[in-house]
């Protein structure tokens, strides 16, 4: 097979996906532009793609002989995989591998925005510290709160468990029961609002669909408690960040840990001049062990493909958001 690789990739992965195809890796720092996308596209018989290359009909349509895209990411709301079924493409993902690299970074994010570490650590290097105060970077507890957590499938679920070793109450909203939860947590189903309106920590553990984009806005944010702390480690647009960004400016919340934003890698101007959001450059599967995998996945998805088998991780057409 001919493949086009939208971004050079950890491991050894793309190595062993040479040895038996053609490979065109764009090998810069920064997403493929989409003409050039659409340039390099036209010759290939398969892709693999991250979650920042959107891949659309008109992408599809400039390869006469595309067949299969391979996303490297568990996410893949930046696929139309109703374009794709429709050409009889085959659709891949990555999941599983990411997600305890995913919980934890989102632990990371809750620690840093309740104690402060990111505002501590710049008084500290711009020589402003001028001893113990009982007053300073006075933070929020954590053991013994409340976690709501939105959405429990493989994340939310490995997310809200790490709460067990600070004997936390756990809330979750999802449409369906999380009975691992109920059953190892003691947690609690319940709406969104009561999740909203009864946590300390709120984390956002959605896919991004139409039903979920700017799922928490202004109405939503109005029913946190003025101590909450919002997490989102799912996808940027699940947030209104306009919205976020005027409560955290008015104290109608605490503080937010953002991995992810609505347009990346822009983030919302306001929200980068307040000190108490922690922003991150979307990490939360950064870590050796992960990202490789996720391109093991990848490949060997293509692998299966160009043998003749049904890859691993192939997508059902109707195959929900994980």
């Amino acid at each position: 097979m001919d493949v086009l690789v939208t971004r050079q990739m950890p491991g050894e992965a793309l190595k062993r996906l040479a040895e038996t195809c053609r490979v065109d890796v764009w090998r810069e720092p920064y997403p493929l532009p989409r003409e050039e996308l659409i340039r390099r596209i036209r010759d290939k018989d398969a892709l693999l793609c991250l979650l920042t290359d959107a891949i659309d009909a008109e992408v599809m349509d400039a390869s006469g002989r595309l067949r299969i895209i391979a996303n490297y990411a568990v996410g893949f709301d930046n696929i139309d995989r109703k374009a794709a079924s429709e050409r009889g493409i085959t659709v891949t993902n990555t999941p599983g591998v990411l997600t305890d690299a995913t919980a934890d970074l989102a632990w990371a994010l809750l620690f840093a925005a309740a104690r402060r570490i990111v505002e501590a650590d710049a008084l500290v290097r711009r020589g402003d510290w001028r001893g113990w105060d009982p007053n300073l970077m006075l933070g929020c507890d954590i053991f013994g709160q409340t976690l709501g957590v939105i959405g429990t499938g493989r994340i939310g679920t490995a997310f809200a468990l790490r709460a067990q070793g600070f004997d936390m109450q756990v809330l979750y909203t999802d449409e369906q029961p999380n009975r691992v939860l109920e059953t190892r947590l003691g947690a609690r189903r319940a709406p969104l609002g009561e999740v909203l309106a009864n946590s300390d920590f709120i984390s956002l553990h959605v896919p991004l669909t139409e039903r979920t984009r700017h799922l928490i806005g202004p109405c939503e944010l109005a029913c946190m408690r003025p101590e909450a702390i919002l997490i989102n480690t799912s996808r940027g647009a699940v947030l209104d960040e306009q919205a976020l960004a005027l409560a955290l400016d008015q104290g109608r919340i605490a503080a937010a840990g953002l991995d992810v934003f609505e347009r990346e890698p822009q983030v919302h101007p306001e929200l980068l001049k307040l000190p108490n959001v922690v922003l991150l450059p979307h990490i939360a599967s950064a870590t050796v062990h992960t990202r490789t995998g996720m391109a093991d996945l990848a490949v060997e998805n293509l692998l299966a493909f160009q043998r003749g088998d049904e890859p691993p991780h192939a997508l059902r057409p109707d195959q929900p958001h994980p």
